[in-house]
């Protein structure tokens, strides 16, 4: 593991714990030139698969956007984002079960059920991108469920 300060290839490892029920390990290391201490997270890797967009095209699934979508949606709510990386990472295990492919519409509406029991503010912003509101009335017949 590389220092993130000097760049030099020889740490230490302080300290190693396991998190998130086993799915990941933190570890406090030690640059052994410059002395830095840095944190590194190792996560069991999940299975590829494919998305299949609306226009019909097939993408590799890509963790970040998940992540950045759900970011924005609870930005500035009071949730912690050790909650928002576990939802993530029981949505990833329900969508690369047995599957090469999952619709990019079947993620949105998995995104919009799990933020529902998490946020109700954050479950009506993505809500609002997803279903690509225009106007208030637009909110307001989703809140009542039109």
């Amino acid at each position: 593991m590389f220092c993130p300060k000097c760049k030099n290839e020889n740490t230490r490892v302080l300290d190693s714990r396991v998190v998130e029920g086993g799915k990941l390990v933190k570890r406090k290391r030690e640059c052994e030139n410059c002395f830095h201490k840095f944190t590194t997270f190792e996560r069991i890797e999940f299975p590829k698969f494919f998305v299949l967009k609306s226009d019909g095209k097939k993408e590799l699934y890509n963790r970040y956007k998940v992540e950045n979508s759900l970011l924005k949606a609870c930005n500035k709510r009071d949730i912690d984002l050790d909650r928002i990386d576990q939802l993530i990472i029981d949505l990833e295990n329900a969508w690369a079960s047995n599957k090469q492919t999952i619709s990019s519409k079947r993620i949105g509406k998995d995104i919009l059920e799990s933020l529902k029991k998490l946020d109700e503010v954050a479950y009506i912003r993505y809500a609002s991108v997803y279903h690509n509101f225009s106007n208030k009335d637009d909110f307001f017949a989703f809140i009542r469920g039109d």
